[in-house]
């Protein structure tokens, strides 16, 4: 018996060292946030944060988030602060956050900092810059093995992958992510996922990720499929010279709900949930008589 009290008395200290151990991880902005122990009181500003937080099974400790985060559905039930780029500063302090995570692009990384909460800011624009925020996420909250949610969200890509016919191979896509048009182009995450499924991006790698293109361009790029939001659609079918594109003129042109628009361009552990809706656009629409 006494072994067993010892032995219960080590473990004790051993869970209370973990606890209080300091973590740290290096963001986005060459900063190094040194923590004295794992937060516990989260405020996510961006939703592909929320959903590795809560990937990494600590989904409890995000108190607050912004006001597209919907994944899960409990985060719906959290006090909201905002949006990612114009967050209310008052209702993020009021939630006392030991951490606050939010993309590079927004603009109050210093206010909150100057107010004493420590930021964190990262984001992904490709698979590696994915699995490195979701490590670098999960050095901070102290998660033992964060490569197993990469891991799970590639084998899912592979998955569906391989569920895709042969006369999938080497459609050619135009994926639009906003009115410009934005393209989504091979070198960013929805472009590698494009490429995962087998498929032919129309917008290679040298023009950036996320290049706002010359409507002439997808015209003579004549794509066989197009995907696109469902508040984009009407817009694409009554583009100058867009009526000759093949996509329009055999309507395949897949258009998103919202809902599906929000998986699939979130850059975090919901890729092959992407994949799969992105699947379902090329077996019901790019492959359709």
């Amino acid at each position: 018996m006494r072994h067993i009290a010892l032995l219960c008395v080590a473990f004790a200290v051993f869970v209370a060292a973990q606890a209080n151990a300091k973590v740290q991880a290096t963001d986005d902005r060459g900063v190094t946030v040194t923590l004295d122990a794992p937060p516990q009181r989260i405020v996510s500003l961006l939703p592909s944060l929320s959903e590795t937080v809560c990937a990494l099974d600590r989904c409890g400790r995000l108190v607050g988030v912004d006001r597209y985060s919907n994944y899960p559905a409990s985060l719906r039930q959290l006090p909201q602060v905002g949006g990612g780029i114009d967050p209310n500063i008052e209702a993020i302090v009021a939630l006392k956050p030991d951490l606050v995570l939010m993309s590079p692009a927004s603009r109050v990384a210093q206010r909150l900092e100057a107010l004493g909460l420590k930021v964190f800011a990262i984001d992904a624009h490709s698979y590696a810059g994915v699995r490195r925020a979701t490590h670098a996420i999960g050095a901070l909250l102290g998660v033992a093995d964060p490569d197993k949610v990469w891991q799970a969200a590639q084998a899912g890509v592979d998955r569906v992958a391989r569920s895709l016919p042969p006369q999938a191979h080497g459609l050619r896509v135009y994926y639009e992510v906003s009115r410009g048009p934005y393209a989504a182009g091979a070198a960013s995450f929805l472009g590698e996922t494009l490429a995962r499924l087998g498929v032919q991006n129309i917008v290679p790698a040298s023009l950036g990720p996320f290049p706002k293109l010359n409507p002439e361009y997808v015209v003579r790029a004549d794509p066989d499929l197009i995907i696109v939001s469902q508040e984009g659609i009407t817009d694409i079918t009554g583009r100058p010279g867009w009526g000759g594109i093949r996509a329009v003129r055999e309507r395949r042109i897949c258009a998103l709900s919202q809902d599906q628009t929000d998986v699939v361009v979130r850059p975090g552990p919901l890729l092959a949930e992407g994949a799969r809706i992105l699947a379902d656009c090329i077996v019901g629409k790019g492959l359709s008589k």
